[in-house]
């Protein structure tokens, strides 16, 4: 983990104090911290200037400089519903049955009895809602507002998954617009979602200054088909992509303002991420990887590794970078933590608390001894420290990608059993498996074990300890 720069002595005295609030239970409703998450759709690593993107991003830049960012942040599947259930729960979605992108006639959603991040801190008082795409069941019982948001506003699931796309597989009906659990209208404006999202959280915001608050922003862009308002039209110089990833820079700078506005700025922590790599397949009209292998649908580090930023002014030392192990299955468990809310204590919790990570304390690193890399029920590869081994299994890779709004076609690619070193090669590119046949053995036990807790469908394993989704009753 490298720090940039010494901490502040404020910094230092406002953590100590929060830490000794927390611990000791005396934190009163009006002095509990804000949480706001902007989840982005398929946003690549190198998509935004903290990352080193060409497209210009000033927000983001500037949460980056007031706070820390992430090298190595994983989602738990490089595809929607999985990423999006293991956000929420704090769990591998392997563990609650949620896997792949769940469309319109999909039966199947999170289970009654998982705890979102939004359940668990509603039984510390928390006012709740989201604003953008959900993405874990279309049925009434299954809609966030059955799930611990009081407020919803946004897509079921993915903006192509309507009449127009592009190369259908299926007949899609129309694509509904959700107020609540009401349909409001169909097939809207795309160009207007980023705007509305946005809207709505910032009228949340300074609706519900004087309580605490989970605000969730899972915005349907970049994720294709790509849409912009006239006002960011044209503005960037990558062209409808760049316009797109812009517009989402200025819904950031708009909930930051909103905070401040409202004297909210030094109470909130707001979150930056996204839900997997970039979509590889669409060209032009998909983000970028920067030095990774690969993008989304694959277990490469373009496909699960994604950007992340945190900001938290005066608990957050600002302009910081992180390099240990992180992901979204820590979230819940450390949102949990700051706000003085009790995990369930009958089911398993993958993630961890990280914010002895966040908060940048000496010496701290990753909580986590290893991390796994599903592709639906295949184990694919684990990461221990900086060793990342896959073991055998195809992938797929665009060839050509596509342009112009159009999918390319996918051909198909094999991995053999290949070890990389991820902190001397990023891009997984030089296998050294053979130089290192201890770490192979101490990861293919580790491998092993995730295989005996979560299963594996390659060698025909059903994880002792996973938990169904929810299911409509024919």
């Amino acid at each position: 983990m490298k720090r940039e720069s010494p901490l502040t002595r404020s910094n230092v005295l406002a953590f100590v104090l929060l830490s000794f609030f927390l611990n000791c239970g005396s934190l009163q409703g009006q002095q509990l911290p804000n949480f706001v998450v902007i989840f982005v759709d398929d946003m690549g690593y190198a998509d935004i200037s903290p990352y080193d993107a060409k497209t210009r991003t000033p927000n983001l830049a500037r949460m980056a400089k007031e706070g820390v960012r992430f090298t190595d942040f994983y989602v738990a599947q490089p595809v929607c519903s999985a990423s999006r259930a293991a956000l929420l729960t704090g769990c591998y979605p392997n563990r609650i049955g949620i896997l792949g992108a769940l469309g319109p006639s999909s039966k199947e959603g999170i289970h009654a009895e998982e705890s979102t991040i939004a359940e668990v801190l509603k039984s510390r008082g928390y006012t709740t809602a989201i604003y953008g795409k959900w993405h874990l069941g279309y049925q009434p019982q299954f809609l966030p507002t059955r799930h611990g948001f009081d407020e919803y506003f946004g897509l079921p699931y993915s903006n192509d998954m309507w009449p127009k796309h592009p190369a259908p597989t299926q007949s899609y009906p129309p694509l509904p617009l959700i107020e609540r659990e009401t349909t409001i209208e169909t097939d809207p404006d795309q160009s207007q979602l980023t705007t509305l999202y946005t809207q709505r959280a910032v009228s949340f915001i300074e609706k519900n200054r004087s309580r605490p608050f989970f605000l969730y922003v899972p915005h349907s862009m970049p994720h294709v088909p790509l849409f912009v308002s006239n006002k960011h039209q044209g503005r960037s110089k990558r062209g409808l992509y760049g316009d797109v990833v812009q517009e989402l820079d200025w819904s950031v700078g708009e909930i930051l303002k909103s905070l401040k506005k409202s004297g909210l700025d030094e109470r909130t922590m707001v979150i930056f991420t996204s839900d997997n790599g970039p979509w590889l397949l669409y060209g032009d009209h998909a983000g970028s990887a920067g030095p990774l292998r690969e993008g989304k649908a694959t277990t490469f580090e373009g496909g699960v590794r994604v950007p992340c930023i945190m900001r938290w002014p005066t608990q957050i030392p600002p302009n910081r970078v992180i390099r240990e192990m992180a992901a979204t299955i820590d979230i819940l468990p450390t949102l949990a933590k700051l706000a003085g809310a009790k995990l369930p204590a009958d089911r398993t919790i993958d993630g961890k608390d990280i914010w002895p990570l966040i908060s940048m304390r000496p010496g701290v690193t990753t909580p986590h001894e290893a991390y796994f890399y599903y592709w639906g029920q295949h184990l694919q590869a684990v990461r221990s420290g900086p060793w990342k081994l896959h073991f055998p299994h195809t992938y797929v890779k665009p060839d050509p990608a596509g342009g112009a709004a159009k999918p390319g076609k996918y051909a198909t690619k094999e991995i053999g059993f290949e070890l990389f070193n991820l902190e001397q090669d990023i891009g997984e590119t030089i296998n050294v498996a053979a130089q290192h046949q201890d770490v192979v053995k101490r990861l293919q036990a580790l491998a092993e074990a995730s295989r005996e807790d979560l299963g594996d469908s390659v060698s025909k394993r059903n994880g002792k300890n996973v938990r169904p989704a929810g299911k409509v009753s024919e």
